[in-house]
């Protein structure tokens, strides 16, 4: 049986450890930098099997995951000696597999493994990881191993090429951590009129769910909705002259992502070209 180990037993690297052991694989440990690497008290992270180095991973694993930082990947790739007939895979998006060209030279199979989720903690991170999407890039054998791991972790898989990574990274950054910079401004908002971040998240936080469920059962653009949607110059007119005077930092991501959703709105049929323009002309002033 393929022996698996990891060199990085932070948030990812944890996670993927703990689900390919339920899952059956594996597991024969990990190294990490620090005692402090592991973050939280979690039940599963005190049955890691923790190795003295990283050299140590390579030796005794089959199929090694680099799960450090991204910019430490390329360090590991270099200072480890890989063997021939072994694969090393990284968890990065941004990156393709050329920064693991050392372990390519010395014969060993390379790919990228990267979860499209978000990792906040173990715990979290364990229970999220099954159902979502593995985005690959790796050459056969070692392309069907992966799939066949994203299958077994209750996930899809896509393929991508080493020109692909960044863009698919930034899509990522858009549709996640740019969400909670939204609602981080939309709860800023909030304090016009005096009402505490920490209530104001509990309070969008329905609207928040609401909009994601109508993002999948709906699907774009028919689950867009508000002034855009309805073509309403009015309100999006008072927005401006609201934000002009409360939150004057704020006008410019406004009217940016107001422009990027009319043609969403255009696009679901609720709004024609005139008024469309219309829009535009508003939010461009």
């Amino acid at each position: 049986m393929l022996r698996i180990g990891f060199i990085g037993a932070g948030t990812v690297g944890t996670a993927l450890a703990i689900l390919l052991n339920e899952k059956g694989y594996r597991f024969v440990g990990a190294s990490r930098k620090s005692k402090s690497s592991v973050g939280g008290s979690s039940k599963a992270v005190s049955n890691l099997r923790l190795l003295g180095s990283n050299q140590e991973v390579a030796d005794t694993a089959d199929l090694v995951f680099i799960t450090t930082s991204d910019d430490a990947i390329a360090t590991v790739a270099s200072e480890v000696t890989w063997r021939s007939g072994q694969s090393v895979v990284h968890c990065s998006g941004a990156d393709s597999t050329a920064v693991l060209e050392p372990a390519r030279k010395a014969g060993a199979a390379v790919g990228g493994f990267h979860p499209l989720q978000t990792f906040a903690g173990i715990e979290q991170a364990v229970a999220n990881i099954p159902g979502s999407t593995f985005a690959i890039e790796a050459e056969e054998p070692l392309k069907s191993t992966l799939k066949e791991m994203s299958v077994a972790l209750g996930g899809n898989w896509i393929e991508l090429k080493a020109g692909d990574k960044a863009a698919y990274h930034a899509a990522a950054v858009f549709a996640c951590n740019y969400l909670v910079t939204l609602v981080k401004l939309a709860t800023d908002l909030w304090k016009a009129f005096s009402v505490p971040p920490d209530k104001a998240t509990q309070s969008l936080l329905p609207l928040l769910h609401g909009t994601l469920n109508n993002i999948e059962n709906i699907g774009i653009p028919d689950c867009l909705t508000g002034p855009i949607a309805r073509g309403d110059t009015g309100t999006i007119t008072k927005h401006i002259k609201t934000l002009e005077e409360k939150a004057p930092a704020l006008v410019s991501t406004y009217r940016e992502l107001g422009k990027q959703t009319i043609p969403i709105s255009l696009a679901k049929g609720k709004i024609d070209e005139q008024r469309s323009r219309e829009l535009d002309s508003i939010l461009s002033s």
